[in-house]
């Protein structure tokens, strides 16, 4: 086999990857949910939030912060609960963070002789006594993946009644516009809430 022809297949593959790294699309978050079953949600009425909220910095709220109440704010009014200032029955509080993760992977791969890294001189332009010969590449691949979660209280109780968590990796979407990626969320979540306020329809 030709140095030209070799060129080309290591060119082939790595455009091959690289087409394949740029078709996947983020899988949907993994959803989990817990409920207080003792808890009766045909008698609240009204919501207020935890202050700070989880999402909150030093002695500030965050633009985050802001994200989540508006869009928890919708869901709450459209399932017919009412926020107050004061002596609500229900309280909100919510939290989201991210991590970086690395995944290695290894696939079959071609070199042209052992220890081409430091024969990386020779510029490809001619082959040194070592044969061409095959073995493992190994890909890595960083991510971020988000982790947000809704906590509902009972107020009197004191104690968490709901709570959703949805985990998934980000798309570079969501981290240029976190404000529609925190609203879907939210949305995604409420799905699985339990019920509407006591006297709506």
């Amino acid at each position: 086999m030709s140095l030209f022809t070799l060129s080309r297949l290591r060119c082939g593959a790595a455009i091959a990857v690289l087409a394949l790294l740029g078709a996947c699309t983020p899988a949907k978050p993994t959803l989990r949910i817990d409920q207080d079953q003792r808890a009766n949600f045909n008698v609240f009425r009204t919501y207020s939030y935890v202050e700070p909220a989880g999402t909150d910095a030093s002695g500030y709220s965050t633009l985050v912060t802001q994200h989540f109440k508006d869009a928890i704010d919708t869901e709450m009014t459209a399932r017919g609960f009412r926020k107050v200032a004061e002596d609500a029955d229900l309280l909100v509080n919510f939290n989201a963070n991210t991590v970086e993760k690395t995944d290695i992977h290894t696939s079959p791969g071609m070199f042209l002789e052992p220890g081409l890294g430091y024969y990386a001189y020779r510029r490809g332009l001619y082959l040194g006594l070592g044969s061409p010969f095959y073995g493992p590449e190994i890909n890595t691949v960083r991510y971020h993946v988000g982790t947000a979660n809704i906590e509902v209280i009972d107020a009197r109780q004191k104690r968490v009644v709901w709570e959703g968590v949805a985990e998934g990796r980000l798309s570079r979407e969501a981290m240029k516009q976190p404000k529609q990626a925190i609203t879907d969320t939210v949305r995604q979540l409420f799905t699985r809430f339990p019920g509407r306020a006591a006297g709506s329809v």
